[in-house]
């Protein structure tokens, strides 16, 4: 099938076979990653403006990294670059760039909604690279994918996510995701991060965590977002850690086969100990390696790239 969005906003709003088409796109992606000359001629010629107007490693990285791999010209702006500290719109900032002939944005914002406002004021494609506590589409794609690369089919899989889920972009976007694939999702953690009300996105809400960890195929840590809450919500980092933190005990809690994922970054010692961050059953890095995949894949797609011409232009081996 074509791909017909010129945007990617949310995960919402994605039907399966979009996600799918995007992991098969993925997939042809990486096969291409392994190899000596690693460049395609994807989007050569066109500029593509990354407008970070809040922190990031990963993201910004892969996303810069994804873009040039396909040869595209690649600018990155931050916060204390842009003329927004002048007291310019955000509005006025992204019609000037669009007007300096940029062919894509790809953005992170504070306020939720503010990539779906860009999409409807430009012409030019626009990418969702995390607004506030609403979604980070790329995110839960690469989490998703790298399930599938280890789980094959997530139909019936058993998936926990733990930790701050009330501020957590990821956790929204993973969720929708997650469910639209088929997996049964349990979210975790002490009951003032995690309202009962998530049950409304078809989810099951736990606040004892050995019933959450127990039948995991996956889970997946979330740190607390402190930069997004306006009280407290546990006594300290210290009760948070001794009643929700994954470590060796609880870790036994789960398959011995599953998967421990995190998004990052990883505040170690807090949700997750050192020694599990780092062991066999850990695919962080794994999901930092897939982000580029999944980003090439949906900059190819918003830039108007064939799905099929691709598929065709990169070998099964």
């Amino acid at each position: 099938m074509p791909w017909n969005r010129k945007d990617l906003i949310t995960i919402e709003n994605l039907s399966v076979e979009e996600i799918e088409q995007i992991f098969k796109v993925t997939a042809a992606l990486k096969r291409t990653m392994g190899r000596s000359v690693k460049k395609l001629p994807a989007l050569r010629g066109k500029t593509i403006v990354n407008l970070f107007l809040e922190p990031s490693t990963r993201t910004r990285i892969a996303f810069e990294v994804a873009a040039t791999r396909l040869s595209a010209d690649v600018i990155s702006l931050d916060m204390a670059a842009s003329s927004t500290t002048k007291g310019e719109t955000l509005r006025d900032t992204a019609q000037n760039i669009e007007a300096l002939k940029a062919d894509m944005i790809v953005i992170r914002h504070t306020a939720p909604g503010s990539p779906l406002y860009l999409s409807r004021l430009l012409r030019i494609p626009v990418v969702n690279a995390g607004d506030g506590s609403h979604e980070h589409p790329t995110q839960a794609l690469l989490d998703c994918f790298t399930l599938v690369e280890h789980l094959g089919s997530l139909k019936g899989r058993r998936i926990t996510i733990l930790g701050d889920i009330l501020f957590s972009r990821v956790a929204r976007s993973n969720i929708w995701a997650m469910t639209k694939l088929g997996a049964e999702v349990t979210v975790a953690g002490p009951s003032t991060l995690v309202p009962h009300w998530f049950t409304s996105m078809g989810v099951k809400v736990s606040h004892n965590l050995r019933t959450a960890l127990a039948d995991a195929d996956a889970v997946m840590l979330l740190r607390i977002q402190h930069e997004r809450q306006t009280s407290t919500h546990f006594p300290s980092l210290g009760e948070y850690t001794s009643m929700f933190g994954l470590n060796r005990t609880r870790a036994g809690w789960l398959k011995p086969d599953a998967i421990i994922m995190h998004p990052g970054p990883i505040n170690r010692g807090v949700e997750i100990d050192s020694d599990l961050a780092d062991s066999g059953q850990s695919v962080i890095l794994e999901q930092v390696t897939n982000g580029i995949a999944v980003r090439m894949a949906v900059l190819y797609l918003c830039a108007g790239g064939s799905p099929e011409a691709m598929l065709k232009s990169a070998p099964a081996s």
